[in-house]
């Protein structure tokens, strides 16, 4: 059964996947109350309610639950036993088991592989002895990574053509946490699917995206993807398995490396509304978004039909200094967060040009 208008949809983490959630929402009558520790953070802007404290808050998750129909949130570092706690008291989607799968890269990958999608090589490492064994395992190549907590490059370490030993030290500049060992993956591009299912096990997925990063971070997500037909449906297919696999209700994002043959390697998920995907704001007429909205709240999924070709970019930094002569450009719809303060690496808008199709 779909939610009422005028229903309270909770949110855990006030971000800027937060806002454009939020505004989504309010479009289709819902109000939103978010769960987030930074005051006038660039959901509570756009929100109905804050409340102010950390994601593991007792009392905090015990009044968004009072407060909130239905819970979803907007990045994948929930702590799970919250989620859990909350879903004790009221539906949250997607489920907590794909935090748990997602926040652990070997979980992640274990997971992915046990349900018959490929992933690169990898190698759990919890000492300076299994990274020098894990390394010899790849030919003295690989990334090492932290399991837990990294994103957009960061927590990351480089290693080609090392000779085997000489790696003392490492896990503890690494910070002593559990790590991962990923073979390199002689890849031609990287792509991402967006895809929901809905709480009636309707699924739908967008059209792949061809991402470019630059310093670990999304710069550029380009449709169509320069890849064949054939390889776009296997990784919607794949998206699609993930989220039966799961039980899942909302928008994930699946990132994949396309090998030279058109094959695919998935390299991770992300249980939410994913940056890749903002591009279907412009081209689209069912966001990714709306789309999470309407399966949260029970409602039919949309057509994730694309309308135009497009080129998305991130706004990372001072790049947010270009806005005026961004907005003096035709077919281009420019999205800021709401930020006050622009930082290096900080994601401050994105904006995309679409390209009519004849």
């Amino acid at each position: 059964m779909s939610l009422p208008a005028g229903s309270t949809i909770g949110i855990i983490g006030g971000g800027q996947l937060g806002r454009m959630l939020a505004m989504a929402a309010a479009r289709l009558g819902y109000r939103m109350v978010v769960l987030e520790p930074q005051p006038d953070c660039p959901a509570a802007q756009v929100a109905n309610r804050q409340i102010t404290a950390a994601y593991d808050d007792p009392a905090a998750l015990a009044e968004l639950a009072a407060a909130s129909s239905v819970v979803t949130y907007e990045f994948e570092n929930v702590p799970v036993a919250a989620a859990s706690a909350l879903a004790a008291k009221v539906p949250v989607y997607p489920p907590a088991r794909a935090l748990d799968v997602a926040q652990d890269r070997v979980s992640e990958k274990t997971f992915l592989n046990g349900i018959g999608i490929a992933t690169a090589d990898f190698r759990p490492v919890d000492n300076d002895d299994e990274l020098t064994a894990a390394l010899n395992t790849f030919g003295g190549s690989g990334i090492l990574k932290t399991r837990r907590m990294g994103y957009d490059g960061k927590g990351q370490r480089v290693f080609r053509n090392m000779e085997a030993g000489g790696f003392a030290g490492i896990c503890e500049a690494m910070g002593n946490v559990p790590l991962i060992l990923e073979s390199f993956v002689p890849f031609e591009r990287e792509i991402s699917v967006i895809a929901a299912r809905g709480l009636d096990g309707a699924v739908a997925a967008y059209d792949p995206a061809e991402n470019v990063h630059r310093n670990g971070i999304l710069h550029t997500s380009t449709l169509p993807a320069a890849i064949v037909p054939e390889t776009a449906a296997a990784a919607q297919a794949a998206a699609s398995k993930i989220l039966s696999a799961l039980d899942y209700v909302g928008v994930i994002g699946v990132e994949f490396f396309v090998l030279a043959d058109g094959s695919l390697l998935a390299n991770e998920i992300a249980p939410r509304v994913h940056n890749s995907g903002h591009w279907t704001e412009a081209a689209c007429i069912v966001s990714q978004f709306e789309q999470h909205i309407r399966a949260v709240a029970g409602l039919p999924l949309g057509d994730p039909k694309r309308h135009f070709d497009c080129v998305m970019e991130n706004l990372i930094g001072d790049d947010v200094l270009r806005v005026a002569e961004l907005l003096a450009e035709p077919d281009l719809m420019l999205h800021l967060y709401g930020k006050a303060e622009a930082r290096p690496g900080r994601k401050m808008g994105h904006f995309t040009r679409v390209r009519r199709r004849a």
